[in-house]
Order: C-alpha cells, then sequence, then structure tokens
C-alpha cells in the first residue's frame, strides 16, 4: 500500500513503471469474464469484453486520458463487469465507472437481484450494446452534466507530475483531496489512489486492502 501524496519521492510508482495497455487488459480479462455473477447477472461475453478494450481506447483517443487510467479505474470500480449495478446515494452511479449520474448502463438495479428479498425491478441488458458501453466509459471519462469524469479531475488536481493521476484518482472516487495532500485521508475508499497505482503497475489479484 502506497501512503502520502502520490509523488515518486514519497515511493508512488513512476509511469515508467506502469505496464502496458495491452498487458494490463489482457492480465485483466480473465477477472472481467468472470465480475457479473456476484450482481446476480450474467457474465460478460468475449465480444463485450472486447468491447470494453474498443471503447477505452476511442474515449483515450478523443480525450487525451492515458487508456490505462481509464482501465484501472474500470477495474475498481466495476471489476469490468458491464451489467455491474447502479449505486445510489446522493447521486446515481451506473456503469463500469460507476460515474456521477451517467446514462450509460446495462443494469439499472441498484442491489444484486439473486439475494433473497430484493425487488429487482430494474432492467438488465444481455448482450449488453457497445453503444452502451461507451457510454459508460465516456460518462466516468469525459464526465458527465452533473458531475467529473477523469479528465476533469486530471485537470483540477494541480500537479504535472505522475502524482497528478494518483491525485485524480482520490478526486473520483472522494470528491477532493485531503488539505494534508496524503491521498490516503478523506472520503470514502481511504486506498482507492493506492489500488490505483497497484494496477497501473501490473497488480491484478495480489491482496490489498486500507492498511499497511
Amino acid at each position: 500500500m502506497y501512503t502520502g501524496n502520490g509523488s515518486v519521492a514519497a515511493g508512488w510508482p513512476a509511469e515508467s513503471q506502469w505496464v502496458s495497455f495491452d498487458y494490463m487488459f489482457t492480465a485483466n480479462t480473465p477477472n472481467m469474464l468472470a465480475s457479473c455473477a456476484q450482481w446476480g447477472v450474467p457474465n460478460n461475453s468475449d465480444d463485450e469484453t472486447a468491447d470494453i478494450k474498443t471503447a477505452i481506447q476511442s474515449i483515450a483517443s478523443s480525450t487525451g486520458v492515458d487508456p490505462r487510467f481509464i482501465l484501472a479505474v474500470i477495474m475498481q470500480e466495476s471489476t469490468g463487469c458491464v451489467r455491474v449495478i447502479t449505486t445510489q446515494y446522493s447521486v446515481f452511479n451506473p456503469g463500469l465507472m460507476q460515474s456521477h449520474n451517467g446514462t450509460g448502463t446495462c443494469n439499472t438495479n441498484s442491489a444484486p437481484i439473486n439475494v433473497p428479498g430484493v425487488s429487482a425491478t430494474g432492467t438488465v441488458q444481455t448482450p449488453c450494446p457497445y453503444s452502451e458501453i461507451s457510454q459508460m466509459i465516456e460518462d466516468g471519462t469525459a464526465g458527465t452534466a452533473s458531475g467529473d469524469g477523469l479528465e476533469q479531475v486530471l485537470q483540477k488536481q494541480g500537479n504535472s507530475d505522475v502524482s497528478m493521476f494518483y491525485r485524480a484518482a482520490r478526486m473520483y472516487n472522494g470528491g477532493s483531496i485531503d488539505p494534508s495532500g496524503d491521498l490516503g485521508k478523506g472520503c470514502c475508499t481511504l486506498c482507492y489512489a493506492s489500488d490505483i497505482a497497484n494496477r497501473l503497475t501490473g497488480w491484478v489479484n495480489a491482496p490489498h486492502g486500507c492498511t499497511l
């Protein structure tokens, strides 16, 4: 687990330590293909998973956001399940990147549909069309009318070295960076930025958590 402000000086990985996008996608594909069962919905097909890759590359090109960063957030938010549930707290967080009131989703249910007593009144799309997969990634990367995507938090986080990605991850998850600059402080998943750093350097199934 990485701690501190996201800088190489604080021990966080330099961009030269990141794996390639193709390596990262291939390494994570088995998890994507098995990721939907936890929600009681059909697992990704090979075509749906291939569509995730195509959409990431397209949206990375149009937004200028590194495709590896997009993929890391997808794996963190949904394990790449195209039919992930729509989380609902103060806002709706649908789709592969659990975006801020986004429109892209292939599952409008807010809970796993295989849990006894859960009323599954939402819509589940199987197969999940490319248009929805692309919209999910567009919502999470380019942002929505009501909330930031990766493109916006990268612009707002204030740094130009590799820490920009780890700081942006902290903002995407928790909304802001603690005044101390410590990426392990603040709201929500305190090890989120550290997990993203691990994913960018090739982590797939190693133990992880929010304690040293």
